[in-house]
Formats: C-alpha cells, structure tokens, sequence
C-alpha cells in the first residue's frame, strides 16, 4: 500500500505486516526485533508507525495483551492459587486432583518492586545531614543542663 502524492522509492510497507507485528508482541517481541524480522530498521519499523496507525495499534495491542497476561500470571504466582489435576488412562478421566501452588515470594518481591517501587526497592535513600555546629550546640546544651550519655 503506497502513500499517494508522495514522491520517492515505494514503501516496503504490507498490510500483513499488522498481524504479524501482533503475534510478535504477544510472543515478547522488541522493536528491535520486529525491524530484523520484516527485513527493516529500526527508524523504518517508527516511521510506519507513523504513517500506518492500524500498524501501530497492532504492536500496542500485541504488547498490551502479553503484559497483561504476564502481570495476571505474576500476580497469581505472589498470591498462590490451586487447579485441578486431571489424569487420563485409555482417553477416560481416571482420576482428578485438587493441587495448591504456594505463594512464591519471589514472584511477590517483583510485583511490590515494581508496583510500590519506593517502598520495596532494594536500594534505600537515606538523608545525612552533616552539621557539626548543630550537633556541637546539642551536645553543649546536654552538658550545660547536666545530661550524660551513657
């Protein structure tokens, strides 16, 4: 599909392209990588994006999903949850089990780390002040009022 009115080589553009870009996402595709995929750079998969909107809400719609679905199995995995175990013999149900999955505090760490960062990062900022003339005063006035530290 070319652009009309502009000038130029045509676009290597093709609709087929917008299922494509959508699978790629749902899979954990990149930019990076849709571009070595189709055969294009990086700066031609942005510009499409540009110029072909159903293009770009394929890629968004693609990542969307994947994340979504990647966040519910994440959040699931924090919490623990149980399934159904089905076993088959001969094609029959033979036997079906209620099994529990513990909650995995790793699973519960990243989703705290990411949703409530300032709280749960690794790395705490901590505030030093170094003021040695306030610290001089508060410990003259200690003295002056007759307080030791022990």
């Amino acid at each position: 599909m070319e652009e009309k009115g502009k000038g130029g080589r045509p676009t290597e553009y093709k609709e087929e392209y917008n299922k494509l870009v959508y699978k790629l996402c749902l899979l954990g595709a990149i930019d990076r990588e849709i571009a070595e995929i189709i055969g294009v750079s990086e700066q031609t998969l942005n510009a499409w994006k540009q110029i072909y909107p159903q293009f770009l809400e394929s890629i968004k719609n693609g990542k969307v999903i994947a994340d979504s679905e990647v966040a519910n199995s994440l959040f699931k995995r924090a919490r623990g949850y149980q399934f159904k175990e089905k076993t088959y013999e001969d094609g029959a149900l033979r036997k079906e089990v209620l099994k529990d999955i513990a909650p995995d505090t790793g699973a519960a760490m990243a989703w705290l780390k990411n949703r409530q960062s300032a709280k749960w990062r690794d790395k705490q900022e901590i505030e030093i002040i170094d003021d040695k003339a306030n610290l001089l005063k508060a410990a003259r006035e200690r003295v002056l009022n007759g307080k030791r530290e022990d």
